[in-house]
């Protein structure tokens, strides 16, 4: 394969000589044909462009796609908010949701609390158990409501706001 001429003032003049991205004959390649281009003379700067084109798209491809790893945006760690809440639809009230309930409550309780990382998303079971009960109980220590381990119309609406 020939070698790229880095002198060259432009794309178009590396295409017009000849070098660069050709296909290669070689020289002697036989009559009718231009040497190291591998295209005969009637064809010409067409299609060595065009050529020449698709290989340095193909090439600009290649590099965007595998690109430098440290061009890639730093991972979030693992204890920062998220920019956005997910959507908690099982229930939209405010009744007395108690410690061994089950049902669509509970799961809308044990959803808000996982958006404010009071429990984790592995813990929507469904079942007000005891890791429920210790998050309800820290949720409302931190919005100064009585630390009952209930989910009463007070924390609701804090946990809702």
């Amino acid at each position: 394969m020939e070698s790229v001429n880095t002198n060259t003032t432009s794309f178009e003049q590396a295409t017009d000589t000849g070098t660069g991205m050709g296909m290669g004959m070689g020289k002697g390649a036989g009559p009718g044909v231009r040497a190291g281009t591998g295209v005969a003379r009637g064809t010409g700067r067409t299609v060595r462009r065009a050529g020449a084109l698709a290989a340095a798209a193909g090439l600009l491809t290649a590099g965007l796609l595998t690109g430098p790893a440290s061009a890639a945006a730093p991972a979030r760690p693992v204890t920062a908010p998220p920019t956005t809440l997910t959507a908690c639809a099982f229930y939209r009230g405010t009744a007395l949701t108690v410690p061994g309930q089950h049902g669509n409550r509970v799961k809308q309780v044990q959803c808000l609390l996982a958006n404010r990382h009071y429990l984790t998303w592995n813990d929507l079971a469904g079942y007000f158990g005891a890791k429920t009960r210790t998050a309800v109980t820290k949720f409302q220590s931190g919005h100064h409501l009585p630390a009952n381990g209930k989910v009463d119309t007070k924390t609701w609406h804090a946990l809702y706001s």
